[in-house]
């Protein structure tokens, strides 16, 4: 099968697998975006939600988070683990951008083109090209594909992609995805990754995608599954 063809079927099932979804880019705050995205890295979602709450609601702006005792930080986020790591980063990156921009917004990227984004932004450490392609996504209302985990997982199993990091599969198939249908995939993956192709234990046997599925277990899994599946379909970018 065509690649290409291959991934317009998977999504004509994912749209079945979850009639009535069909989510468009959004255009929340930048900054917001790009803050939130690092808090959900190797954390889950509604932790990491909570996360960002908290900052929003005990810091006026990003310039008091910026101004903020670290021990205050790590404090508001510690629900989504790796405090130290993600308060450092956030403070050290708003700190740069204050004595860069001026002031603290991301504004400015809504007139430049992708790929000039990616080149700003990723001069911030904590800040990858996933992280950058959810601002994108979230903050602009851009038609791109950001691979985490669970997108990175699932393209590889089912073989529209081989590469061994997010970063090498996000490569291969940005420009493979159909226009317009960039964002829709990669939040249907997501719901899907954590529905029925999960990491650990997946539920072949309830997979609808299983004929298209390239996982090379995909059988010893199929006569486990008989779990029904939790739901677990929030998603924070939908909620900033």
């Amino acid at each position: 099968m065509i690649l290409t063809s291959k991934i317009d079927e998977i999504i004509l099932l994912l749209k079945k697998e979850f009639p009535g979804v069909d989510p468009k880019p959004s255009k929340a705050d930048p900054l917001d975006i790009l803050i939130a995205t690092m808090l959900s890295q190797n954390t889950t979602d509604k932790t990491s939600y909570l996360a960002f709450r908290n900052l929003k609601e005990r810091f006026k702006d990003w310039d008091d988070v910026m101004n903020a005792p670290i021990a205050k930080i790590r404090n508001a986020i510690r629900v989504c683990g790796l405090t130290n790591q993600k308060s450092a980063s956030i403070k050290k990156m708003l700190k740069q951008m204050k004595e860069k921009y001026g002031k603290l917004s991301l504004n400015f990227i809504k007139k430049m083109p992708d790929e000039k984004i990616y080149e700003e932004l990723l001069q911030y450490n904590g800040v990858g090209v996933k992280t950058i392609s959810c601002v994108l996504a979230f903050g602009l209302g851009r038609d791109v594909f950001p691979v985490d985990t669970h997108v990175h997982r699932l393209s590889n199993r089912l073989g529209i992609a081989k590469a061994n990091a997010p970063e090498k599969t996000f490569e291969q198939l940005k420009d493979l995805i159909p226009a317009g249908k960039k964002f829709l995939l990669h939040t249907m993956l997501i719901r899907f990754g954590r529905k029925v192709c999960r990491s650990q234990n997946p539920l072949c046997g309830k997979c609808r995608l299983y004929d298209l599925c390239e996982f090379n277990e995909r059988e010893h899994y199929a006569v486990r599954s008989n779990i029904e599946p939790k739901e677990n379909n929030f998603i924070i970018l939908e909620h900033v």
